[in-house]
């Protein structure tokens, strides 16, 4: 396989630029978030008993 090319191959090529791209690193939108999950159960003196509990899930996003 020839990877040459000659000069009338590379008059046949095209160019077109590609749409612009928005990155953090250029734009100053940035998205802060913070979550936290939580739960508690207390069993504690007593015998042959159930504890139960609740998750509590927490997500705060912002965006600036």
């Amino acid at each position: 396989m020839d990877t040459n090319l000659t000069l009338a191959e590379l008059d046949t090529e095209m160019v077109s630029l590609l749409p612009s791209k928005e990155t953090l690193f250029f734009n100053n939108n940035w998205t802060g978030i913070y979550a936290s999950n939580s739960s508690l159960a207390l069993n504690a003196g007593t015998f042959l008993s159930q504890a139960n509990s609740a998750a509590v899930q927490t997500i705060v996003v912002t965006q600036h």
